[in-house]
């Protein structure tokens, strides 16, 4: 059995990788750790990193749960 959605919500589309021109650019960058796309954490900070779509569920999720 599948879990149901949180929300009902339209996903924004998001960006793989840091944004064009920033600092970090060409830095290496950790993967996600739910679905395993490039993040905008640089791979040498400690922590379990997110990508900007994931960031953006977990706080959906967060919103939603009341």
């Amino acid at each position: 059995m599948e879990p149901e959605p949180y929300c009902d919500a339209a996903l924004p589309p998001v960006p793989a990788g840091p944004p064009a021109g920033s600092a970090a650019e060409g830095a290496a960058f950790a993967d996600c750790v739910r679905c395993g796309e490039p993040s905008e954490h640089p791979a040498s900070v400690a922590g379990a990193p997110l990508c900007p779509l994931c960031e953006w569920q977990q706080a959906q999720r967060g919103a939603c749960s009341g």
